[in-house]
């Protein structure tokens, strides 16, 4: 359903984990709206999670966006991201995509055909974010088999939701820590990609930002700081500093010098 263009021919897939954390889902939504930006399909697979992040941001950056189905085309699942599927459609940005006949309900073992669709729609294949047992290390091996690049998303060695990332990247899987890493991959594989918006560390404009990322961004204004401390200072979860800080730190903005600590880039 919808329809395919020729700017598909060079799609990012971006896939991870349905239990995706804030950091995951802020990853998901920048390197989305970076490659949308650029002109890029961003490939997915409408799970909860990162996916979902990956396909709304990029449609709301107006950017396009395919989502491959783990069932017959007459359903959405999950159930609440019924209304992401028909933005996607309504709003002529991309297609909804399976190799299941309609009544085909959402079974378990639909799922990893489903990612070898992902993978083969895709010139370059991101983890986001997935712990050691995520389906989303399935669509790494088919997208290997297929001769795709594969690309992860460093996370805290802390995190079971980072374990299969960061394996990945023991194998050898290239990091993505900004948008043109994702870009630069894409142009020796001879697609013709324009670059992604310049690092913000040299003329920062405040509209490029979230207010929160902003507000953040005011408070690293001398000494390396804490993301409790910065909590405090903006009355705000710690979880959402995080998540903020994960933003800045993609563009360029903060670097992390310590447990927690995190100072301007």
């Amino acid at each position: 359903r919808g329809r395919l263009t020729d700017r598909d021919s060079q799609a990012v897939a971006m896939v991870g984990t349905r239990e995706a954390t804030s950091y995951g889902r802020a990853v998901a939504a920048q390197l989305a709206h970076g490659l949308s930006k650029a002109g890029v399909t961003v490939v997915s697979g409408l799970a909860r999670g990162v996916d979902t992040a990956a396909h709304r941001a990029a449609i709301e950056s107006g950017g396009r966006t395919l989502a491959v189905l783990g069932n017959g085309l007459d359903q959405v699942y999950p159930a609440e991201n019924r209304t992401l599927a028909s933005h996607i459609l309504e709003c002529e940005q991309g297609a909804l995509i399976s190799e299941f006949a309609p009544g085909v309900p959402p079974d378990a073992v639909n799922f990893p055909r489903r990612n070898r669709i992902i993978a083969g729609l895709s010139r370059v294949v991101v983890i986001v974010e997935a712990d050691l047992r995520s389906g989303a290390l399935i669509t790494a091996d088919f997208a290997l088999e297929q001769g795709r690049e594969v690309m992860t998303v460093p996370g805290s060695i802390l995190s079971r939701l980072s374990a299969g990332t960061n394996d990945l990247l023991k194998q050898g899987a290239t990091a993505v820590t900004c948008v043109d890493d994702i870009l630069n991959q894409l142009d020796p594989l001879g697609a013709s990609i324009p670059s992604a918006d310049p690092p913000l560390a040299h003329g920062l404009r405040s509209d490029e930002l979230s207010p929160q990322e902003k507000s953040v961004w005011d408070a690293l204004d001398g000494d390396p700081r804490h993301v409790d401390e910065l909590a405090r200072l903006l009355r705000c979860g710690a979880g959402d500093v995080s998540a903020s800080l994960a933003m800045l730190e993609l563009q360029g903005l903060a670097r992390q010098v310590g447990t927690m600590v995190y100072t301007r880039a």
